[in-house]
């Protein structure tokens, strides 16, 4: 077997996975609050709560796994410079992703007891969502500069 050709291929696969997840549910979640229809908020933002599950947690593990596998089977050194900014881009993906992930829950949670009151979509859950909508700026760039580390093994500025 060619654990270098598996390796690379869990690889993209989980990078395309993630980031592909990332910016599906993220345009799904901008789309519905949109609308302002709490029926619609609470559908979509209960999807994005289950795909973020499914999808976008085992992929960000799988990821980093096999990327050490692969750094391991190329024989390069944890400190090359692509590999650092790569190590703090992943980082900072992860820490606009964590809170992301329970302000969309809060944001469906909120729209789903607005949607059994038979009332409007509640302030909080668009103040919340704005919060959502900025953190996903950053991490959608780190990710887009991790593809870019990822296929050029070179710092884009040096």
């Amino acid at each position: 077997m060619d654990w270098y050709f598996t390796a690379r291929w869990l690889h993209i696969l989980s990078s395309t996975v993630l980031f592909g997840t990332g910016i599906g549910t993220a345009f799904q979640m901008v789309w519905a609050m949109r609308t302002g229809r709490v029926e619609t908020v609470h559908s979509v933002a209960s999807g994005v709560v289950v795909a973020d599950w499914l999808f976008t947690t085992p992929a960000g593990i799988v990821q980093p796994a096999t990327g050490l596998w692969l750094i391991h089977l190329q024989g390069w050194s944890l400190t090359e410079p692509w590999l650092l900014l790569t190590y703090a881009l992943y980082l900072l993906a992860f820490l606009a992703w964590a809170p992301v992930v329970a302000l969309q829950i809060r944001i469906r949670d909120l729209a789903g007891q607005a949607l059994a009151a038979g009332a409007p979509l509640p302030a909080r859950a668009v103040a919340l969502y704005r919060i959502w909508f900025a953190l996903g700026w950053p991490a959608f760039g780190a990710l887009t500069l991790v593809f870019w580390l990822m296929v050029t093994k070179a710092i884009p500025f040096a």
